[in-house]
Protein backbone atom coordinates (compact mmCIF):
# COMPACT_ATOMS: atom_id res chain seq x y z
CA UNK A 1 0.00 0.00 0.00
CA UNK A 2 2.53 2.27 0.96
CA UNK A 3 4.84 2.14 -2.57
CA UNK A 4 1.04 2.68 -4.16
CA UNK A 5 0.79 6.16 -2.20
CA UNK A 6 4.24 6.75 -3.05
CA UNK A 7 4.01 6.02 -6.75
CA UNK A 8 0.47 8.65 -6.89
CA UNK A 9 2.32 11.45 -4.45
CA UNK A 10 5.69 11.15 -7.03
CA UNK A 11 3.22 11.41 -10.19
CA UNK A 12 1.77 15.27 -8.82
CA UNK A 13 5.98 16.38 -7.46
CA UNK A 14 7.03 15.48 -11.20
CA UNK A 15 3.80 17.50 -12.26
CA UNK A 16 5.03 20.27 -10.15
CA UNK A 17 8.91 19.84 -10.79
CA UNK A 18 8.01 19.94 -15.16
CA UNK A 19 5.78 23.17 -14.60
CA UNK A 20 8.67 24.86 -12.52
CA UNK A 21 11.26 23.72 -15.65
CA UNK A 22 9.48 25.72 -18.03
CA UNK A 23 9.07 28.77 -15.70
CA UNK A 24 11.69 32.06 -15.43
CA UNK A 25 11.76 33.87 -12.06
CA UNK A 26 9.19 36.33 -13.09
CA UNK A 27 7.01 33.75 -14.27
CA UNK A 28 6.33 32.27 -10.73
CA UNK A 29 5.82 35.53 -8.31
CA UNK A 30 3.29 36.58 -11.57
CA UNK A 31 -0.20 37.07 -10.57
CA UNK A 32 -3.34 37.09 -12.51
CA UNK A 33 -4.39 39.89 -10.73
CA UNK A 34 -4.57 41.10 -6.85
CA UNK A 35 -6.97 38.53 -5.33
CA UNK A 36 -5.39 35.76 -7.08
CA UNK A 37 -2.10 33.76 -5.75
CA UNK A 38 0.97 33.14 -7.51
CA UNK A 39 2.80 29.96 -7.90
CA UNK A 40 5.54 30.95 -5.04
CA UNK A 41 2.46 31.47 -2.70
CA UNK A 42 0.57 28.46 -3.47
CA UNK A 43 3.63 26.48 -3.08
CA UNK A 44 4.16 28.18 0.05
CA UNK A 45 0.89 26.90 1.54
CA UNK A 46 1.24 23.24 0.07
CA UNK A 47 4.77 22.86 1.58
CA UNK A 48 3.56 24.40 4.58
CA UNK A 49 0.78 22.22 4.72
CA UNK A 50 3.02 19.20 3.87
CA UNK A 51 5.48 20.03 7.18
CA UNK A 52 2.98 20.59 9.51
CA UNK A 53 0.71 16.98 8.40
CA UNK A 54 3.78 14.78 8.07
CA UNK A 55 6.18 16.02 10.93
CA UNK A 56 6.00 13.27 13.51
CA UNK A 57 2.53 12.51 12.31
CA UNK A 58 1.99 8.97 14.13
CA UNK A 59 2.42 11.30 17.58
CA UNK A 60 1.87 14.36 17.04
CA UNK A 61 -1.69 16.36 15.51
CA UNK A 62 -1.22 17.28 11.98
CA UNK A 63 -1.93 21.08 13.09
CA UNK A 64 1.23 22.38 14.00
CA UNK A 65 1.63 25.01 16.85
CA UNK A 66 4.32 26.72 14.66
CA UNK A 67 2.21 26.53 11.25
CA UNK A 68 0.79 29.97 10.47
CA UNK A 69 -1.44 28.74 7.69
CA UNK A 70 -2.83 32.58 7.03
CA UNK A 71 1.19 33.61 6.74
CA UNK A 72 1.43 31.35 3.98
CA UNK A 73 -0.76 33.20 1.80
CA UNK A 74 1.79 36.03 2.02
CA UNK A 75 4.68 35.73 -0.56
CA UNK A 76 7.69 36.10 1.61
CA UNK A 77 10.28 34.29 -1.19
CA UNK A 78 12.48 36.56 -2.83
CA UNK A 79 13.97 33.93 -5.60
CA UNK A 80 12.84 31.01 -7.63
CA UNK A 81 15.45 29.08 -6.19
CA UNK A 82 13.75 29.60 -2.46
CA UNK A 83 10.57 28.59 -3.76
CA UNK A 84 11.82 25.36 -5.38
CA UNK A 85 13.85 24.61 -1.93
CA UNK A 86 11.08 25.04 0.00
CA UNK A 87 8.66 22.74 -2.22
CA UNK A 88 11.23 19.93 -2.04
CA UNK A 89 11.43 20.22 1.61
CA UNK A 90 7.68 19.93 1.94
CA UNK A 91 8.34 16.58 -0.67
CA UNK A 92 10.89 15.36 1.41
CA UNK A 93 9.23 15.23 4.88
CA UNK A 94 5.54 13.29 3.21
CA UNK A 95 7.96 10.88 1.30
CA UNK A 96 9.76 10.39 4.70
CA UNK A 97 6.40 10.05 6.79
CA UNK A 98 5.01 7.97 3.89
CA UNK A 99 8.21 6.04 4.27
CA UNK A 100 7.24 4.86 7.75
CA UNK A 101 3.54 3.35 7.28
CA UNK A 102 3.47 -0.27 7.55
CA UNK A 103 0.22 -2.65 6.97
CA UNK A 104 0.36 -3.00 10.76
CA UNK A 105 -0.06 1.07 11.29
CA UNK A 106 -2.37 1.90 8.12
CA UNK A 107 -5.37 1.88 10.35
CA UNK A 108 -3.65 3.23 13.58
CA UNK A 109 -5.93 6.76 14.35
CA UNK A 110 -4.23 10.08 13.89
CA UNK A 111 -5.21 13.46 14.44
CA UNK A 112 -5.27 16.18 12.20
CA UNK A 113 -6.79 19.85 14.22
CA UNK A 114 -8.23 17.55 16.70
CA UNK A 115 -9.76 15.28 13.91
CA UNK A 116 -9.39 11.73 14.22
CA UNK A 117 -8.12 9.53 11.24
CA UNK A 118 -6.97 6.46 10.06
CA UNK A 119 -3.53 6.93 8.43
CA UNK A 120 -4.85 5.75 5.65
CA UNK A 121 -7.58 8.44 5.54
CA UNK A 122 -5.15 11.06 6.14
CA UNK A 123 -3.57 9.85 2.68
CA UNK A 124 -6.33 10.02 1.31
CA UNK A 125 -6.73 13.29 2.61
CA UNK A 126 -3.50 14.79 1.03
CA UNK A 127 -4.49 12.81 -1.97
CA UNK A 128 -7.23 15.23 -2.70
CA UNK A 129 -5.35 18.59 -1.35
CA UNK A 130 -2.24 18.50 -2.94
CA UNK A 131 -3.17 17.53 -6.55
CA UNK A 132 -5.88 19.78 -6.10
CA UNK A 133 -2.59 22.93 -5.81
CA UNK A 134 -0.59 21.16 -8.29
CA UNK A 135 -3.47 21.41 -10.44
CA UNK A 136 -3.49 25.14 -9.53
CA UNK A 137 -0.01 25.49 -10.60
CA UNK A 138 0.29 23.72 -13.94
CA UNK A 139 -2.96 26.33 -14.73
CA UNK A 140 -1.39 29.38 -13.88
CA UNK A 141 1.77 28.45 -15.03
CA UNK A 142 -0.23 27.45 -18.43
CA UNK A 143 -1.91 31.38 -18.67
CA UNK A 144 1.71 33.19 -18.11
CA UNK A 145 3.73 31.04 -20.85
CA UNK A 146 0.60 30.56 -23.51
CA UNK A 147 2.00 29.74 -26.60
CA UNK A 148 5.34 28.70 -24.84
CA UNK A 149 3.91 26.16 -22.52
CA UNK A 150 5.02 22.71 -23.24
CA UNK A 151 2.11 20.21 -22.61
CA UNK A 152 2.44 17.66 -19.36
CA UNK A 153 0.06 15.16 -20.88
CA UNK A 154 -1.25 14.35 -24.08
CA UNK A 155 -1.05 17.29 -26.68
CA UNK A 156 -4.70 18.59 -27.46
CA UNK A 157 -5.89 16.78 -30.50
CA UNK A 158 -3.66 13.72 -30.24
CA UNK A 159 -5.38 11.62 -28.17
CA UNK A 160 -6.02 9.08 -30.72
CA UNK A 161 -1.73 8.90 -32.19
CA UNK A 162 -1.39 8.97 -28.13
CA UNK A 163 -3.55 5.75 -27.69
CA UNK A 164 -2.95 3.83 -30.83
CA UNK A 165 1.07 3.98 -29.76
CA UNK A 166 -0.48 2.41 -26.68
CA UNK A 167 -2.07 -0.45 -28.33
CA UNK A 168 -5.55 0.66 -27.72
CA UNK A 169 -8.06 1.08 -30.87
CA UNK A 170 -10.55 3.36 -30.61
CA UNK A 171 -14.14 2.85 -31.81
CA UNK A 172 -14.50 4.22 -35.60
CA UNK A 173 -17.29 6.59 -34.33
CA UNK A 174 -14.74 8.44 -32.45
CA UNK A 175 -12.10 7.74 -35.19
CA UNK A 176 -14.29 9.16 -37.80
CA UNK A 177 -15.73 12.18 -36.37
Amino acid sequence: MKDLFIKRFEYYKMLGDQTFAQLSEEDIFWQFNEESNSIAVIVKHVAGNMLSRWTHFLTEDGEKDWRNRDEEFINTFKTKKEVLEYWSKGWNCLFAALDQITEENLYVTIYIRNEAHSVIDAVFRQLAHYPYHVGQIVYLARMRKQGEWKTLSIAKGSSAEFNAGMGMELPESETSG
